[in-house]
């Protein structure tokens, strides 16, 4: 379609000029580093992608660096560091405040490495496009590895996005177009509007909850939706792996290694996005990720049996829509 030309000639015209800079400036700081080369992480095959990732990628939202204003020098050393350890996949969408800006300043001149993750939480696909032009700017990238629907709450947020005009059209447009590989839809909300969302459209991926403290609420995500993504050989992200430190809380789980082994222990997830705080805090996830051993089911019973008393404070995010 012209407009889609249009469209892309566009931005790549537009997102060259400005990559190149970054790129250029990027490039010159790096040949100062002579960082150690890392241990590896263990890596998966992110469902029917056929792409192979570390298990463990940098979230770019909650209370961190990342999605703070004013933040920049502390949120491009962290993502400078992550990639110093070895890390492939990030992740980020355009409600995280100048996540996506941060990433931009840093990624480009390693991006054919790269599995770069954004989301719209748009229902219409004029609505959709207007969030993927931006957030290629401001990644300073002329593609998207993966484009998420973000958030999906309910069965009439769905139907809108499946209706004639809805956001599917723009992400089905996007992949023609080439400037997205993949299609994903995100949620913390509802497991049965994600396991339906799989069960009505051939989505390459989904993002969703999986802690040590799901199997305690009422509606859990890992028996819904993960038999179903396995059937249809769906990669799975994991999110909210420690429910932002909540699982730590006295009583609870000891650190994040059992937090990380529980969620990277569950058949059919792939790997997991996990914001940092601090460059230590980064550092100290990754080391416990390159260590990763699957659990046996005696442990991960034991390790969910520490969430009894704390899975309300632990899942307060599955209120949010």
């Amino acid at each position: 379609m012209t407009e889609g030309k249009t469209r892309r000639n566009f931005l790549i015209t537009s997102i060259a000029v400005t990559g190149g800079i970054v790129a250029t400036n990027a490039l010159q700081q790096n040949t100062t580093n002579t960082a150690t080369p890392p241990a590896t992480m263990p890596e998966r095959v992110l469902g029917r992608t056929e792409v192979k990732l570390p298990i463990f990628g940098l979230g770019g939202a909650g209370q961190t660096p990342l999605s703070w204003e004013g933040k920049e020098g502390d949120a491009t050393a962290i993502i400078q560091r992550a990639l110093e350890l070895g890390i492939r996949y990030f992740d980020t969408a355009t409600s995280y405040g100048p996540s996506e800006d941060y990433l931009g300043k840093v990624l480009p001149p390693h991006r054919s490495k790269l599995f770069l993750a954004s989301k719209t939480d748009k229902r219409d696909r004029d609505g959709a496009w207007r969030e993927l032009e931006r957030s290629l700017k401001r990644l300073n990238t002329d593609y998207l590895d993966l484009w998420q629907l973000h958030r999906l709450s309910s069965f009439e947020e769905l139907d809108t996005i499946f209706s004639p005009s809805g956001a599917i059209k723009a992400l089905e447009e996007a992949i023609q177009q080439k400037l997205v590989r993949f299609a994903g839809i995100t949620g913390h909300h509802d497991p049965q509007v994600i396991a339906e969302g799989l069960r009505r459209y051939p989505f390459h991926t989904t993002l969703i909850p999986v802690n040590a403290a799901d199997k305690h609420h009422p509606h859990p995500f890992i028996p819904v939706v993960l038999p179903v993504a396995q059937e249809k050989n769906v990669g799975v992200i994991a999110m909210k792996v420690p429910a932002y430190g909540r699982l730590f809380k006295t009583g609870g789980l000891t650190g994040m290694q059992q937090a990380l082994g529980y969620t990277m222990s569950q058949p059919g997830v792939h790997c997991c996005v996990i914001a940092a705080e601090t460059i230590a805090q980064l550092e100290n996830n990754v080391k416990i990720a390159q260590a990763f051993v699957p659990l046996k089911q005696q442990e991960l019973t034991a390790i969910a049996q520490r969430t009894a008393n704390i899975w309300e404070d632990s899942t307060f995010f599955r209120a949010w829509t």
